[in-house]
């Protein structure tokens, strides 16, 4: 089901989000309402369940479809109580965000990440990636712990820009 994407500054977008300790048939449907959204919204390539209002630790990644698609992504990612163990590297990207629609701004994140995660069965997976996906991946994870990409902004006068309408 596709749910609306709650827009900056609904509070519940600066919440830590608890971990899922339940992998039963209520995390299978949250994880398809954030699939069914996330496909929704032309282009994205990611999306937090706290977006949709459900502070827990879920998020989808999927770089797949995307024009900056590199040979080392991997492509879609269900991410359950992810955490990056390991980061490396340093790249500074330009980012946009379904809950602040009108705005992207330059972001530094680490280049290259190794994140463990959890999958919808609860078993423990490792992942390494890096550019695009890593960024991606980075952006999500902040969601759950109640950072916004404008959080990350160096300087709000400089490295944020109005969305170009198409």
């Amino acid at each position: 089901m596709i749910r609306p994407v709650l827009l900056v500054p609904d509070a519940r977008l600066k919440e830590i989000c608890a971990p899922v300790e339940k992998f039963d048939e209520s995390l299978h449907e949250l994880v398809r309402d954030l699939d069914d959204t996330r496909r929704d919204n032309v282009a994205c390539v990611g999306i937090a369940a706290p977006q949709i209002g459900a502070v827990v630790r879920v998020a989808i990644v999927d770089t797949s479809q995307h024009k900056k698609f590199g040979s080392d992504s991997r492509g879609y990612h269900i991410l359950i109580n992810p955490e990056i163990i390991e980061r490396s590297g340093e790249r500074l990207g330009r980012e946009g965000c379904l809950s602040l629609p009108d705005f992207t701004a330059n972001v530094k994140r680490a280049a290259q990440i190794t994140l463990r995660f959890q999958d919808l069965q609860g078993a423990w997976h490792e992942l390494q990636t890096s550019d695009f996906e890593a960024v991606v991946v980075q952006h999500e994870i902040d969601h759950l712990d109640g950072i916004l990409f404008l959080d990350r902004v160096a300087n709000l006068a400089t490295d944020v820009f109005r969305r170009k309408v198409k």
